[in-house]
């Protein structure tokens, strides 16, 4: 069964940080998210201002972030010593778990800064444990060609073709996340089957494409949500096409959110708030 577009979520302008512009699809309004994804954001420009004071330290505490640079370079610091460049072409997969405080700030005064943060869900038995992270470096994720010229990254998950499986780097996550960047060459098809209990969507940052059977056109910055079914089928426009997809396994919990405190009940939001001000939360 095909997966059609279920829902059209458009990328709201905003800023983070310390100012740094980005378009905000998930999370840019309050409710709309899709189960365990919380929030999206691309960021993308060539001017400095937009986003050269980059993150400063701030606390988390619920859920995982998952950081994509497309281009340019950024420096990660936490309260547990952690430090790590996030290049071009590179990922870093946080957990926030119980709590960490970190910083993300540009290494760059000039040049493209571009690139995604995403927000998953931890479920509730996972919400307090021990943080951590992984930095991945381009050169440590798989890239696969398609037959029509085309190429796969696989970040999470697996991708199948021509009977190779890939498997990306990060695995073993309860939501079982999928994250392809998928690259089309122009008037080129694509297909990939997506597990039926997964809930899934697609971003476009680069070219047109079309969605579904019948097809349809998307529009880019912005999250297309897909509806029930195991294939995903698109087909790339007259430009080509790049984009991400995103899939993972729904927890069906409640989320309290406040900022960056994602948990279930507003006694857990309470407690993070009371713990990050009494500087019980940067208990390693």
């Amino acid at each position: 069964m095909i997966r059609n577009i279920k829902a059209i979520i458009p990328g709201i302008a905003t800023s983070d940080g310390a100012g740094v512009k980005l378009h905000r699809s998930l999370g840019g309004q309050q409710q709309v998210r899709l189960d365990p994804f919380l929030m999206l954001d691309e960021f993308s420009s060539n001017d400095p201002n937009d986003y050269v004071a980059g993150f400063p330290a701030h606390p988390h505490r619920g859920f995982e972030t998952v950081t994509y640079m497309l281009e340019g370079h950024m420096l990660h610091e936490d309260h547990l010593g952690n430090q790590g460049h996030l290049k071009t072409g590179g990922v870093q997969w946080m957990t926030a778990g119980r709590g960490i405080i970190h910083s993300e700030m540009p290494q760059q005064a000039r040049g493209a800064m571009r690139g995604f943060q995403l927000w998953i869900n931890l479920p509730a038995k996972e919400k307090m444990k021990p943080a951590g992270y992984q930095d991945i470096q381009a050169e440590e994720i798989p890239k696969t060609s398609l037959a029509n010229g085309g190429s796969v990254k696989v970040i999470a998950g697996s991708y199948e073709d021509r009977d190779k499986r890939v498997a990306g780097p990060i695995q073993g996550i309860t939501t079982t996340p999928v994250f392809l960047d998928v690259h089309l060459p122009p008037n080129t098809e694509f297909e990939y089957c997506i597990a039926k209990e997964l809930n899934a969507f697609v971003y476009i940052y680069e070219g047109g494409l079309e969605i579904g059977d019948p097809m349809r056109a998307v529009p880019k910055q912005a999250a297309i949500v897909l509806g029930d079914g195991d294939l995903f089928k698109a087909k790339a426009g007259a430009e080509g096409a790049q984009f991400i997809v995103l899939a993972a396994l729904p927890l069906h919990e409640p989320i309290v959110q406040y900022g960056p405190f994602v948990m279930n009940t507003r006694a857990e939001i309470e407690q993070a708030i009371d713990d990050y001000q009494n500087n019980r939360f940067v208990v390693s």
